[in-house]
Order: C-alpha cells, then sequence, then structure tokens
C-alpha cells in the first residue's frame, strides 16, 4: 500500500505551529512559502540593497561580523564575505544530530526569513524550502552551538549546503556531496550576497525545534505516566480516595487536578481496588510514591505548560542580528539572538524528567520488595531463589535514572566567553536541548519498566480483576510478545517492547479506546 505524502506546510509571515514542527520534523511534511511571505521577504531585500549601495558601512551587510564589524568590506568582496562566514562558521564536530532535529532547525529558519525582517532574497529563501519538500538534509555534527549568537554552527552546515557545498543526506539517507544532491532534485546552489550569510546563520532555531519536540513527546509522556501510576497504586492494593476532586480543589495547581483526574478514570471500576475497600481494610495511608503521584505529574505538567508559553513566544519571534526594519526603511544590531528565554525552560523540562522517573521507579521497586508489596513474592519471580523475577529490570531503572539527575544540571547557567570577548555571555541552549532529548528517552524507559512490573503484579492478584483501562494496558502487552508471569526469561525484548509501546503512543491508546480521552 502506497502511503500518502503528509501535505504542505505553509510558512508565511506569522509564526508555525507545534502541529507544524511535527508535521516536517517527523513525518516528512514538505513547505511551501506563502504569497504574504515572499512580499516581505522582497521589501525587506530592498531596505538591504539600498543599504549595500550606501557609502556608510551598516553591521552585516558591508562589515565583518563579531569582533570583526569594524572592518568596512568593499562591493566587490561581499559575496566572498557571504562564502567565508559560512564556511567558517560550519566548524561543527562530532556524530550527526539526528534528521528530525535539523529538519526542525531549517523550518524554522525559514520560518524567521518569511517574517521579512531577515534581508535574505526570495530565491535564497525558495531553496530552503526545496531542501525541506525534497528530504535534502544537511550534516550537521553534535558540538559547536554556545546558543549565542543563536545556533551558528549548526545553522551554517544548512547554509553551507545552499550554496552546493558539504554533505547531506538525502531522502532515502544516503550520504551525498550537496552539489550532487541539488542537481539530481533538479535545484541550483545560491549564490549569497549581502546579508544573506548572516540571517541564515543567526538564530536560535535548533535549541526552539528540539523544545517543541520535547513538549510534544512530553505532553504524552505525562499522561502514560498517569498510567502507569494508577497501575501501581491498584497492584499495589493503595487507594484512589486521596485523588478525589475536592481534595484537589484545596490545592489548585492545575496539573495535578488533571494528573488526579486521570487516576481516577483509570482506576474506575477496578475489581483490586473495590477488594479493600471495607471496614476491615487495616492500611491507614500509602506510601508518597503512590499517593502523591498527582502532585508530582502535576507539576510536571504545569512545567511543561510553562516551556510551552516561552516556545510559542519564540515561534512567534523573528531572530536574526542585524534585524531589518522594512516599514522605517533601516537595519538595526540587536540582542534577540541570545538563547537565554529558550536555554532556561529545555533545563527546566530536564530536571521535571528526572524527577517523574524518580517517583515512577519509587513506584516500581514497592512491588519487588516482599515486605512492602502486600502479598506479592519477592521480586514478583515465579520461583523466588530460582528465579529473580524483575530484580534487574530495576536496576535498570536506577540506572537511567541516576543519569537523569547528571542531565537535570542545568546547561544555562554554564557560559565561556567568545569571539575575542565580543560574544562573552552565551545561553548554552543547543547542550541544554541535546541534554533533554536524552532525558525525554531515559523517562520514556523507566515509564516502560513500571508498566510492565505493575502489569505482571495485576496478573498475580487474579482472581481479582483490574480496572477496565488496566487491562486494557495488560492485555496491549501480552499481544506485543511480553508473556505474563512465569520462569525466567530474556528480559531485555520485553523492555524494549514496552518502551515502543510508550514511546509510540500506544499504551496510552489502549487505555483511551477503554475510557476516553485523558486530560
Amino acid at each position: 500500500m502506497v502511503s500518502t505524502p503528509a501535505p504542505e506546510v505553509p510558512v508565511g509571515t506569522g509564526p508555525v505551529s507545534f502541529d507544524d514542527v511535527v508535521a516536517v520534523c517527523r513525518d516528512g511534511a514538505g513547505v511551501v512559502l506563502t504569497d504574504d511571505a515572499l512580499a516581505a521577504i522582497g521589501r525587506a531585500r530592498a531596505v538591504v540593497d539600498d543599504l549595500a549601495a550606501a557609502p556608510t558601512p551598516a553591521y552585516g551587510i558591508s562589515t565583518g561580523f563579531g569582533a570583526l564589524a569594524t572592518r568596512h568590506i568593499p562591493t566587490e568582496m561581499r559575496a566572498q564575505l557571504q562564502r567565508s562566514l559560512v564556511r567558517s562558521h560550519a566548524a561543527g564536530s562530532g556524530p550527526e544530530v539526528e534528521r528530525e532535529v535539523v529538519r526542525g532547525l531549517m523550518l524554522l529558519r525559514l520560518s524567521t526569513l518569511a517574517t521579512g525582517h531577515t534581508g535574505v532574497r526570495p530565491e535564497t529563501a525558495r531553496l530552503l524550502a526545496a531542501l525541506l519538500t525534497h528530504g535534502i538534509t544537511p550534516v550537521v555534527r553534535e558540538y559547536g552551538s554556545l546558543g549565542c549568537s543563536g545556533d551558528l554552527a549548526p545553522l551554517a552546515h544548512c547554509a553551507l549546503a545552499l550554496m552546493g557545498e558539504g554533505q547531506v543526506r538525502d531522502a532515502s539517507g544516503s550520504l551525498l556531496d550537496a552539489a550532487e544532491a541539488l542537481r539530481a532534485a533538479g535545484l541550483a546552489p545560491v549564490e549569497l550576497v549581502a546579508k544573506e550569510g548572516l540571517a541564515l546563520i543567526n538564530g536560535t532555531d535548533g535549541m526552539l525545534g528540539m523544545l517543541v519536540l520535547a513538549i510534544h513527546d512530553l505532553r504524552r509522556l505525562l499522561r502514560t505516566a498517569d498510567v502507569a501510576a494508577a497501575m501501581s497504586v491498584e497492584a499495589q492494593l493503595g487507594t484512589d480516595r486521596v485523588f478525589a476532586p475536592e481534595l484537589q480543589a484545596i490545592r489548585p495547581h492545575p496539573g495535578q487536578a488533571l494528573s488526579a483526574a486521570n487516576l481516577i478514570a483509570i482506576l474506575a471500576d477496578s475489581g483490586v481496588v473495590a477488594s479493600h475497600r471495607g471496614p476491615d481494610c487495616n492500611r491507614v495511608q500509602d506510601a508518597y510514591s503512590l499517593r502523591c503521584s498527582p502532585q508530582v505529574h502535576g507539576a510536571a505538567r504545569d512545567t511543561v505548560e510553562h516551556a510551552a508559553t516561552v516556545a510559542g513566544r519564540e515561534l512567534a519571534s523573528a531572530v536574526d542580528n542585524p534585524v531589518v526594519l522594512a516599514e522605517e526603511g533601516r537595519v538595526e544590531s540587536n540582542g534577540n539572538f541570545h538563547g537565554a528565554p529558550v536555554a532556561y525552560v529545555l533545563d527546566f523540562l530536564a530536571i521535571v524528567a528526572a524527577d517523574v522517573a524518580s517517583i515512577s521507579e519509587r513506584r516500581t521497586d514497592r512491588f519487588l520488595d516482599k515486605a512492602r508489596s502486600h502479598g506479592l513474592p519477592p521480586f514478583l519471580a515465579s520461583d523466588p531463589g530460582v528465579d529473580s523475577g524483575h530484580m534487574i529490570a530495576q536496576y535498570t531503572q536506577a540506572a537511567v535514572v541516576s543519569e537523569l539527575k547528571r542531565l537535570a544540571v542545568p546547561a544555562s547557567v554554564d557560559s565561556i566567553p567568545s569571539s575575542a570577548m565580543q560574544e562573552d555571555h552565551v545561553s548554552m541552549g543547543w547542550s541544554a536541548a541535546r541534554k533533554l532529548r536524552r532525558a525525554v528517552d531515559g523517562l520514556t524507559r523507566v515509564v516502560a519498566v513500571e508498566i510492565l512490573t505493575a502489569a505482571r503484579a495485576l496478573d498475580l492478584r487474579a482472581p481479582l480483576e483490574p480496572s477496565p483501562a488496566s487491562r486494557a494496558v495488560v492485555r496491549l502487552l501480552r499481544s506485543s510478545g511480553i508473556e505474563g508471569p512465569g520462569p525466567d526469561r530474556h528480559l531485555s525484548p520485553e523492555i524494549e517492547a514496552s518502551v515502543g509501546l510508550v514511546a509510540t503512543g500506544a499504551v496510552l491508546t489502549a487505555v483511551e479506546e477503554v475510557i476516553g480521552e485523558l486530560s
């Protein structure tokens, strides 16, 4: 069956949406510049052309850059100036950055070009759009960006491809010289002119793209963490009374209320919970990792939504230096390229990922200790002593959580001066974004192990029936090759299968198909 290509995303003078970013980065959607964007680009270019022809030096147009900004560049050397800028700044090192990150970098730079505040020519913007549409992805390296002036080195690698230089990967993933890939797609490289090189490399687009993708993933992952927590509360004979809406209302954090409502919905009609509701239950209150799940998950949700607010503002921004104010016919230097607003929330989210993973691991650990698991066998083993059950699965969680704590150390508090002290304070936003990607992956793995363990524990509570939502998750696991309780077997493939079900949203979908959409 031939798949339907993703529709083209229009890029205009206004911001692209979160959904647009995901469609281009992950679904391979092409892009098209709107008529209003092309008109705005043309107006800004006219301003740059006028300033380039004037005898008075204008930064970024007829001067050098950064610490070399005091040199006036004669007209006949300005094309060389642009080439030299891009070539020298394409100085990244390390492994290749993921395709989805580079596509985000390119899309968000194109979005800024489309605002009409950068001064590039329409044909340059069109070529950048064409690379996205044809699936041509420049090779960008892990290291090189200090997050100020924006993501210079990563963006320079993208600009290099527009010149027909450097290496790219085509839509099939094959590594090619940029000139060859452009020819194969029927495209011609551009000869950059005044201001264009600077406009192509001076932005927060890499860190912003990674922020948007992380928010997209965390919104789904935090709802999945609610599923995991509910299954753990259920299988550990915990109570759902602490999640009542009237208790959340007296501490009115919005994320907490949403998380608690999810837990109540997931636990509804649970035979396991009903089995110990009566007056003969001698339990007073559950451990914090169970009872306080909505408080932790809710605080995480609120932090993600704060980050989304910052990302939305940045998506609506035109980040370049200098910027073109076409209506006033002038170009002005500014500091909008500094990545601090984005870097801070990237670091906030790494803290969130670490803490949600930490409470998930604590819930999992309670299953494995016969002194705390309320009647379950040690380590959920089939024959304790002969079998180890999920003992080492918790070790894996612990190793990931320990790594997440290290990744939670903020990058944005660091700064190393550069460019002969002209750029004497930088954001390290790219570094914050790179470690956040690892943190989101780690949280996914920790939650997946909790779900795997909770499902096994629920099976061991038979003949008590779990809630319909929990049963749906157990069925999903069992239908995905993850067996129920029994003698020890190779556990890593089952963990990886569970990770895949969490990462793709399959766990969340299984629950929502039974009880409706979670908050």
